[in-house]
């Protein structure tokens, strides 16, 4: 949309470099305020996951309402996106999901809420990024390329790619499903400040679909459209930092700027800065185990918590709900 109206001489990558590093910024900074994070919704202390529950399903109904709302004004364009193909990798994804799952309750986090915590001054955090993206990159073009390969070589023809097919269409089972979450939300009796901070993080997800698929694509050097995760963006970001100076990055590595430098400055504003560490070896093993589950299982999965749980749900995508579940 914007190239197609104005005559501008910047790579489509370096603007979506800069629209990624502001969406991740505010993600960050609402993360942190939030304490978002799925793993803390599902298997977190038991005083907490009432609130988990509500911030994460609340940010779900966004997410689905706003994508929903922007898919009908044709604001989104998304038809040709791996989520919504009838072609399932479901060994990929089940098998992906499940290693994710694992990791994730070793590292007790995912990733979206490590990156927040790593931009704090958490050490363990940092390591199991550093971890997670050398593993995931491996996975995407490395030594475990063809194990990859291997497993998503098995694909389910499905008639249908996700519930916008079934009958009753998109809007009737948007509203099955935010329903459904919304009995999540309800009986938490979290606070109103909450659930808005939680409602903007939803509504950054069709923010993201909407900027990568419609206002930022340049019609003579198409790109494929994406929104928030975690897991291919911060291969990106390793590999932008290995090799800076022959490749322009991208949405993905501005994201996972943009959401470190978020929540960094609300962590100085409101003095949550602090620089915390492993307390024993041990510890670090099982986070160098859960680390490098969380960036095979991704990539086997195609996604995360985030890039999966919210960006994929968002679009009904059968696949987006079995990696889900699997997680």
């Amino acid at each position: 949309m914007l190239f197609e109206l104005y005559d501008i001489n910047i790579e489509v990558a370096v603007l979506q470099f800069a629209f990624g590093a502001i969406l991740g910024s505010i993600f960050g900074g609402l993360g942190l305020l939030s304490r978002f994070c799925l793993h803390r919704a599902v298997v977190g202390p038991s005083n907490e996951r009432q609130s988990a529950k509500a911030v994460w399903a609340t940010a779900l109904i966004c997410a689905m309402f706003c994508t929903g709302l922007l898919q009908h004004f044709g604001m989104i364009d998304v038809e040709d996106h791996r989520l919504l193909s009838n072609r399932l990798p479901i060994f990929s994804i089940v098998f992906g999901g499940i290693f994710f799952g694992i990791g994730m309750s070793l590292t007790r986090g995912c990733t979206s809420r490590l990156t927040i915590l790593a931009a704090t001054g958490n050490l363990r955090g940092l390591f199991v990024l550093m971890v997670f993206a050398m593993i995931a990159h491996a996975t995407l073009k490395g030594v475990l390329a063809p194990l990859h390969t291997f497993l998503g070589s098995f694909k389910l023809n499905l008639p249908y790619a996700g519930f916008s097919e079934l009958y009753g269409g998109s809007i009737v089972w948007s509203i099955v499903l935010i329903a459904i979450a919304s009995t999540w939300a309800v009986r938490s009796g979290i606070s109103g400040k909450m659930l808005m901070i939680s409602g903007l993080i939803g509504a950054l997800i069709p923010l993201g679909w909407f900027g990568t698929s419609v206002f930022l694509v340049d019609p003579f050097d198409p790109s494929p459209s994406h929104t928030f995760s975690f897991t291919l963006p911060w291969s990106e970001f390793l590999f932008w930092i290995i090799a800076s100076t022959s490749i322009t990055p991208g949405f993905g590595p501005g994201l996972i700027c943009g959401v470190m430098i978020g929540s960094f400055s609300v962590a100085f504003w409101s003095g949550r800065l602090k620089l915390k560490g492993f307390s024993k070896p041990q510890e670090m093993v099982r986070y160098g185990l859960g680390a490098a589950l969380m960036g095979f299982g991704g990539v086997l999965a195609g996604g995360c918590t985030v890039g999966f749980g919210l960006a994929g749900t968002s679009l009904l995508s059968f696949a987006a709900f079995l990696a889900l579940g699997s997680i």
